[in-house]
């Protein structure tokens, strides 16, 4: 966690199954930063942006549950990138029902190119916004996307 400014509004970055091999699994595909590098960078903006910024991975669907329902009792924006939990995860989709801040939903790779088992997201049945295909840059995006969004929230545009 990078911001211990108890000011700054909670937001959580969660990624799911496999990126924790980020640079190593499908370079070709994925890229070589890792996931580690990309925490970084996003925990950078987040804090200069004003948000305090939990950043999780896991390979195990109910632990990815367990820190949306987390997010949802902190009153945490999101930024998912559900990987393979995307295309057939019903509980996250479930949990991420509960998600009163702006949620953004994120992938490495542009879905909508990939084979078929890869391009229906049910996250994107109730994320606010999706970004895909723009690599780690994807993660920063997202960020200044929920930050904006909780500006306007807060001067009520």
């Amino acid at each position: 966690m990078a911001s211990p400014n108890p000011a700054a509004h909670p937001l959580f970055v969660l990624n799911g199954s496999n990126l924790n091999k980020l640079g190593q699994r499908e370079p070709g595909l994925y890229g070589t930063t890792t996931l580690e590098q990309i925490r970084q960078r996003t925990e950078a903006l987040a804090s200069e942006l004003g948000l305090a910024c939990d950043f999780r991975q896991t390979n195990h669907e109910g632990v990815l549950v367990d820190w949306i329902q987390e997010a949802f009792d902190r009153d945490a924006a999101v930024i998912i990138n559900p990987a393979g939990f995307s295309f057939g995860c019903v509980p996250v989709l479930d949990a991420l029902k509960l998600i009163r801040q702006p949620l953004i939903e994120l992938h490495l790779t542009n879905i909508h190119q990939r084979p078929p088992p890869y391009q229906h997201s049910l996250v994107s049945q109730v994320a606010g916004g999706v970004i895909c295909g723009l690599g780690p840059t994807g993660y920063l995006l997202a960020v200044r996307a929920v930050a904006e969004a909780l500006e306007a929230r807060r001067v009520g545009a």
